[in-house]
């Protein structure tokens, strides 16, 4: 067995909860920004082609810094504590929130909803999609999900933040029969930079939704849950490059006040279109959010 060189050490998942393993990579994240270059290259490996003012728009997600993601850092914990005055600033200054950020915003916005409204909602951390992704922590985050209790409820808010870019899963009526004509079992892929190709992420939440049902020793047939249908609405769209954790919040936010009882997506896309709301209610919407005491 060789050397373990200096950098090369991992971090045991069994070693550490589920709180140590987000402050690491919050801390990793937070120096992170968009890698809007590989959001190019991307487009380009798949031959998909873009239009001179898409081209034009990309040119406004250049790449400011090198990409720190990467394994998760073996060095101690921070005592640092968050201030949530730092997280106003990065609002009024535009800069794009990081997992720790978003988190505490998130939690704020949860208890602002009424009992009855939580109650027929579910909600996933941030960092659980992305450690999902790492093979090492699939099954901790499987484990995870499955004290949320999901298929007692209609709706689980799934944030996502991959590849530098912030989206909203939201799953619907997955406790329910896939012969129902009523409410059966859909997603909702809502993305603030269509640019990116939204549809990119569908076959990891494919396979993370396989496995979901897998470790709930669900007994329905895999074929039904691979055609689980995945929705894309044409939702309100950033105007910078910084503006996609935000507008996750406010789709939340949004979501939760206007959800239908039964969600149908023969009826769909309901309230979820490019005019659901503007910019100017985005902004309303941050400078009335307050933040968590520390």
């Amino acid at each position: 067995m060789g050397e373990t060189k200096p950098g090369d050490e991992t971090i045991i998942i069994e070693d550490f909860d589920e709180d140590t393993i987000k402050s690491e990579l919050y801390a990793r994240k937070a120096n992170h920004r968009s890698c809007w270059k590989h959001m190019v290259f991307s487009l380009h490996d798949r031959g998909k082609k873009i239009n001179k003012r898409q081209a034009e728009d990309l040119r406004g997600f250049e790449l400011i810094s090198q990409c720190s993601l990467g394994t998760i850092p073996t060095r101690k914990r921070s005592k640092r504590r968050f201030r949530p005055k730092d997280t106003i600033a990065r609002v009024k200054k535009k800069e794009k929130l990081n997992s720790g950020e978003f988190d505490h915003y998130f939690q704020n916005l949860w208890r602002s909803f009424s009992e009855d409204q939580r109650t027929c909602f579910a909600y996933f951390d941030s960092m659980w999609f992305s450690l999902y992704m790492k093979a090492q922590y699939k099954g901790r985050v499987l484990t995870w999900i499955k004290k949320k209790k999901i298929f007692s409820k209609k709706y689980v808010i799934v944030p996502i933040v991959y590849w530098g870019h912030w989206n909203l899963l939201i799953f619907c009526h997955f406790g329910e029969s896939f012969e129902s004509d009523v409410r059966k079992p859909c997603m909702l892929l809502l993305d603030s930079l269509e640019i990116a190709d939204p549809r990119r992420l569908e076959p990891y939440i494919r396979r993370f939704v396989l496995d979901i049902y897998r470790s709930e020793e669900n007994a329905e047939n895999e074929t039904l849950i691979s055609h689980i249908p995945l929705l894309v609405p044409k939702v309100p769209q950033q105007r910078s490059n910084v503006d996609c954790g935000n507008y996750v919040l406010y789709y939340i936010y949004s979501f939760v006040q206007m959800a239908p009882n039964d969600f149908n997506a023969k009826e769909y896309p309901y309230f979820m279109d490019r005019n659901w709301f503007s910019a100017e209610c985005l902004e309303r919407f941050f400078e009335e959010l307050e933040p968590l005491e520390e």
